[in-house]
């Protein structure tokens, strides 16, 4: 496999160190690819650069796993809209034999629900210019000139992204008022296991969700992480409005597909970040 990885960072290096052996060739793609480990090629680019089919590999499948810069409406057409399309118009002009294009998205698209099941069959109802900006870089790809696959991922969470336990831990973790608001939530390392599935299997269907098993109470994680880490256990916040959406994701495409999570569910996932850092 000749495997491009647009947007090579949190996710994708992960990824791409999967693909690192014999009988594959891996570039990451990004800005400043300097710090990219080995066997992962380096490649300086600009998704947004308009010579950017001068400096593509022959890759023959692509992740785009690019992300916004800032938590704004230009920021987020730049990554997931221009940016998208961008790579897409330069590897038909290369000729790119590109045999599967798969578009990292976010279960944005789904906006709130109530507190009920959303999954693949579920209309996408995004909130906020996120999830449309999100949604519209999905049909560019479903739509475009090579076979894509969606992969809507959950709440990214694992090594190195310590800033919820550091929020416990310290006792600023505060459970949201009104009863229950469900969140949704993925380990690095499935989210990178998963792409690879989709990578490597015969026929994946269109669009698929990435999260674990176990759809959890933000307050449910914060008391099992406060007991975990000896802290004080959370306490409800009663001057505060809830501003997240409310949903749970189902995982079962993927899981009847044939993927076996590492960490199905947050309790699995946050003992292992608090063991390796301990």
């Amino acid at each position: 496999m000749r495997l491009l990885i647009a947007g090579c960072g949190y996710v994708g290096t992960e990824l791409g160190l999967r693909f690192g052996g014999p009988g594959h060739q891996v570039w990451g793609l990004r800005r400043e690819p300097g710090s990219l480990p080995k066997p992962i090629l380096p490649l300086a680019a600009d998704l947004l650069d308009p010579k950017l089919s001068e400096r593509l590999p022959p890759a023959d499948h692509v992740v785009y796993a690019a992300s916004a810069d800032a938590s704004d409406p230009d920021a987020y057409r730049a990554a997931y809209v221009d940016g998208v399309t961008n790579l897409l118009e330069a590897l038909v002009e290369v000729g790119a034999p590109v045999e599967r294009f798969i578009f990292v998205s976010s279960t944005a698209v789904y906006g709130d629900a109530a507190g009920g099941w959303v999954d693949e069959g579920t209309p996408p109802s995004p909130e906020s210019f996120r999830g449309e900006l999100v949604l519209e870089g999905e049909r560019r790809v479903l739509s475009g000139p090579f076979p894509g696959v969606i992969l809507r991922l959950g709440g990214i969470y694992g090594p190195g992204r310590t800033r919820l336990l550091e929020r416990v831990r310290s006792g600023e973790a505060r459970c949201p008022p009104g009863g229950s608001i469900w969140s949704n939530r993925i380990h690095r390392t499935d989210a990178a296991g998963i792409l690879a599935h989709l990578l490597t299997r015969e026929a994946p269907g269109e669009v698929y969700i990435g999260v674990d098993d176990e759809p959890a109470s933000r307050c449910e994680v914060y008391r099992f992480l406060a007991e975990l880490l000896d802290a004080p256990s959370p306490k409800e916040d009663t001057g505060a409005t809830s501003s997240r959406s409310n949903k749970r994701c189902s995982n079962r495409r993927i899981r009847a597909s044939g993927y076996h999570f590492s960490f199905p569910s947050f309790r699995e996932g946050y003992r292992a970040m608090v063991a390796e850092s301990s």
